[in-house]
């Protein structure tokens, strides 16, 4: 439902939220964020077909559905933790742009 300010309001079971320019704002603010006024009115569009589609799922009766925490039933599958190709020091060190004859050389991040 659009209001006169330019904001989508949607009622999900007795809960009533507003999506308008300043929770966009807030919300681009959260996510670091600068946004054009065009922008904030696509937000309070978008972010309010988002809340609409959400409020068609809860008409869904799954009241006979488990939940669904995982995508397949198997539970820790492990393999064989096997060396298939072991890379020699020379192999490991040829591609790197400064090294010795056994070690990556690389610039020191940490002042004492």
């Amino acid at each position: 439902m659009l209001c006169a300010i330019g904001c989508m309001i949607l009622s999900v079971e007795n809960i009533t939220m507003v999506i308008d320019k300043e929770t966009v704002e807030k919300v681009a603010n959260l996510a670091r964020l600068e946004l054009s006024e065009d922008e904030k009115q696509e937000l309070i569009h978008d972010m309010g077909e988002i809340l609409d589609f959400m409020d068609k799922l809860n008409e869904i009766d799954t009241s006979g559905v488990e939940p669904l925490v995982y995508m397949t039933d198997e539970v820790n599958v492990y393999r064989e933790d096997v060396v298939k190709h072991e890379v020699t020091t020379e192999e490991g060190l040829r591609n790197a742009p400064k090294h010795t004859d056994e070690y990556f050389l690389v610039a020191k991040v940490i002042e004492k």
